[in-house]
């Protein structure tokens, strides 16, 4: 056996003397053979410097089959210890057809002495297995599993520090190591060690430059939802109103505002639930980052999955550019799923999984991408009675029916009437330029009377009508035309919306889209009219 400490190699006389044992062979190398070993180990040192990182590995695995061929040795093998050094793992080898392939992974405790060896620094070579030391039993026993008649284990130094190990063995015959040839392979573990950690080191610093690149793309479809949700008119900046079905809710808001629950926001259109998700969010742990909001009905079916998950490029025709998606976008921080009734059932599986385990993959890719959210979501619409109808999925209802909140109509609070429609006031004035005192009686009262199938969003569009023909002092404030559902009390809120909605649509000449059309006077967007418009039935009456 032969052991080599950090400054001095010499062969063992047990070593000598199985030189001389028949069946033992000391390879013979004469001057020619000794040149072209040495300018294989110029042509490794040569093809490795200047390699891209991601070819090295490829060019270790040529440089052990040239080693085997060279050597005339059966197996050569490359293991690197783990970042606690208690683990040895194979990455690179090389061995001749027929002979059993090494196992993959070495542990310090089945081969204690080897691993003490190499992390002192020190070479280990013998002839015979019975060569090595009593204390070696594990590895002898391990040794004579795989076969093996001789081996040399040289360590792989970077700096001062092994990082792994460099072992040349032989099965068919015994062959000792002579200590010329020995300090050529040390030249070999030295080009093999330095080329594995330029490959470790530019690994990181690819990895590093990627995770950048993403966060870059990242930062920036933040930048670009903050930016569009900036540029979104912001009716008020807080909930208004003090009457109690508000104190109610608010009080709900600081009950789950401060923990990571699912939060369902109920309520009819217009009555501020997205206002309530974001005094939830502001609240919470994660008010320090952008809360992401998706409007599930404003989304073409075709496109909401890409939206909601992102894509690879490629993922469909027209896919050109990889996109981020608004879960991904979301975590660390809240997610706002509104009108969540519209999701189409075969996305609610994929979202059910997001709420369940804070995973999902983006179109075109097999990767799981997890995250850490928070989820709320708002409908106008009866969840449970969607789930009756199998229109909802009744797994995914119960995942987001955690904690309920319902969003009081403005039916229900006319005490805050005055507060929000001199809120709506005070935002005109800065900008048409008008001072207003005061505001009639009657025009109060008759805003207290009316049902309000729009809520506040009405109630705001209907007061900056007001504003605009406003001439004087004092604001006169007309209700829409809205008697006969008054006076009809058994009529049903869809009915009341169909109602109000078809009311609109006569007003703007059915004109959906642009200045002063149906879904600007509702104050909605016209997709989610168009929607509205398909669920209810809605046409228009032929001349």
């Amino acid at each position: 056996m032969q052991t080599k400490s950090k400054n001095k190699t010499r062969p063992s006389s047990d070593a000598k003397k199985l030189c001389k044992d028949k069946g033992v062979r000391r390879p013979e190398r004469n001057i020619s053979q000794q040149l072209n070993f040495e300018k294989l180990i110029s042509k490794l040192s040569a093809d490795l410097i200047n390699l891209p990182f991601d070819q090295i590995g490829k060019k270790i695995d040529d440089g052990l089959k040239l080693m085997v061929e060279s050597l005339d040795i059966d197996r050569s093998l490359l293991h690197e210890f783990s970042e606690d050094k208690q683990i040895l793992r194979l990455s690179h080898f090389y061995i001749r057809p027929g002979i059993k392939k090494p196992t993959s992974i070495i542990t310090s405790k089945d081969q204690p002495y080897l691993t003490e060896i190499i992390l002192r620094g020190e070479f280990i070579g013998f002839e015979r297995i019975d060569d090595l030391p009593q204390s070696a039993k594990l590895e002898k026993k391990y040794l004579k599993q795989q076969g093996v008649k001789s081996a040399l284990a040289i360590p792989l130094i970077v700096g001062s520090k092994p990082v792994g190990v460099l072992t040349f063995t032989t099965v068919y015959h015994q062959v000792s190591w002579p200590n010329e040839l020995i300090q050529r392979l040390k030249l070999v573990s030295e080009i093999f060690a330095n080329a594995m950690d330029r490959k470790q080191k530019e690994q990181v610093l690819q990895n590093a430059f990627s995770e950048i690149k993403n966060l870059e793309q990242r930062l920036q479809q933040e930048n670009i939802y903050l930016r569009k949700e900036i540029e979104l008119k912001n009716s008020y900046s807080e909930i208004i109103g003090t009457s109690n079905p508000i104190k109610k809710v608010l009080g709900q808001v600081e009950q789950v505002a401060g923990t990571e629950s699912t939060v369902l926001i109920l309520g009819e259109t217009g009555t501020g639930k997205e206002l309530l998700a974001r005094a939830i969010h502001r609240q919470s742990s994660r008010s320090n980052r952008t809360m992401v909001k998706v409007n599930c009905a404003a989304l073409p079916a075709t496109l909401i999955e890409g939206e909601l998950f992102g894509r690879e490029k490629g993922a469909y025709t027209g896919a050109l550019s990889k996109e981020v998606g608004r879960f991904e976008l979301a975590d660390g921080s809240t997610i706002f799923l509104d009108e969540i009734s519209e999701l189409p059932l075969e996305l609610q599986s994929k979202l059910l999984r997001v709420t369940q385990d804070g995973q999902f993959e983006r179109l075109g890719s097999p990767r799981t991408i997890s995250v850490d959210l928070r989820i709320i979501a708002a409908t106008n619409r009866d969840l449970f009675q969607m789930v009756r109808d199998n229109k909802f999925r009744e797994d995914l209802y119960y995942r987001l029916n955690v904690f309920p909140i319902t969003m009081p109509s403005l039916r229900e609070r006319a005490d805050d009437m005055p507060a929000l429609v001199w809120t709506f006031v005070k935002e005109f004035e800065n900008t048409m330029a008008k001072r207003i005192e005061s505001i009639s009686r009657k025009s109060m009262q008759s805003l207290q009377h009316y049902p309000w199938p729009g809520n506040i969003r009405e109630l705001r569009n209907v007061v900056e009508q007001a504003m605009i023909i406003c001439r004087g002092k004092t604001l006169h404030i007309r209700t829409p035309d809205f008697q006969e559902s008054i006076k009809s009390v058994d009529l049903k809120l869809e009915d009341v919306v169909r109602n109000h909605i078809v009311q609109v649509l006569e007003n703007s000449g059915w004109r959906v889209k642009g200045k002063n059309g149906a879904a600007e006077l509702l104050g909605i967007k016209p997709t989610t009219l168009y929607s509205k418009i398909s669920r209810m039935g809605i046409k228009r009456p032929e001349k």
